[in-house]
């Protein structure tokens, strides 16, 4: 089944206290392009991210965007400045001494003082923040395959679709390319005929004009490769592999060969169904752009 490379997911993770967001937009891409927008806490294991997902896409271009929040209690912790809070211990001490004062040097005195009791920041554990990060990452990667196996599905049955209609016009050129020297040679006799009046015309030249426009409006050789292409074509269909480049490549070829028909073919209901097969073929290109 195809797979297509437009796509979203997103996942979550949680352990102890934070919580981490993984989202993953793709789309169509001649390569893989993965662009990660990460935290600065997560800098270390961007590597891994794009390694995950290396393994998993081949094709597309991939943004990834990580977020993570973490609980009210481990988003600040209160430190305590032992230096200073000792400093103005000793210094209320000394003032109340010197002064002769009776209160004493309260834990209320000191804990007001500017930056006695800071609040920072909580550090996380690497090891916790990568276990986070690569379960999130997985669930937003199923999510997108999901959906891309869903509309490279779809695309699929478009496509054969298409290709059924490719091979009842191929069919029509089948049954029509021998009738046209057959009709060619009868309208060139009467021709002759009119032209010359009662003139005896060379029958052996004829006939060689007859073979030499035969030979040249043949497309035997076209449609053989036509349809050898068309197989190798539908075959793609139950590769496990990305296939979208053997798929392009298969339609040039098929265009190539739709184009000698319509070169070769010196007839007007001929080149009526070549122009209609290159038409579904070009409805099947834009649809090959979005396949991995």
């Amino acid at each position: 089944m195809l797979t297509s490379m437009t796509g979203y997911g997103k996942g979550e993770a949680q352990q102890d206290d934070i919580t981490v967001t993984v989202e993953i937009k793709t789309v169509n891409h001649r390569h893989i392009d993965i662009s990660v927008k990460l935290p600065r806490t997560f800098l270390s294991l961007e590597n891994g991210v794009r390694k995950q997902i290396g393994k998993v896409l081949g094709r597309g271009k991939v943004d990834v965007y990580v977020n993570y929040e973490l609980s009210t209690e481990a988003q600040a912790v209160p430190v305590l400045n032992r230096e200073l809070a000792s400093a103005y211990h000793k210094l209320f001490s000394g003032m109340a001494k010197e002064f002769e004062l009776q209160d004493p040097v309260s834990i209320g005195h000191i804990i007001n003082q500017r930056d006695v009791v800071q609040i920072e920041e909580s550090e996380i554990d690497e090891a916790t923040l990568g276990a986070c990060l690569s379960r999130a990452t997985e669930i937003a990667l199923e999510q997108l395959l999901t959906m891309r196996r869903a509309e490279g599905e779809e695309t699929q049955l478009d496509m054969e679709s298409r290709l059924l209609s490719a091979e009842q016009l191929l069919t029509q050129v089948v049954t029509r390319a021998p009738q046209v020297p057959i009709e060619w040679q009868v309208k060139l006799t009467e021709r002759l005929t009119r032209i010359q009046q009662g003139v005896e015309f060379d029958p052996q030249r004829v006939a060689q004009e007859i073979a030499v426009f035969t030979d040249r409006c043949d497309i035997n050789e076209e449609i053989a490769r036509f349809k050898s292409h068309l197989i190798q074509f539908r075959a793609l269909f139950n590769n496990k592999e990305p296939v979208g480049r053997r798929m392009d490549f298969l339609l040039q070829e098929l265009n190539r060969e739709v184009n000698t028909m319509g070169s070769k073919s010196n007839d007007a209901e001929l080149t009526m169904s070549v122009v209609a097969l290159k038409a579904e073929f070009e409805k099947i290109r834009e649809q090959v752009q979005n396949i991995e």
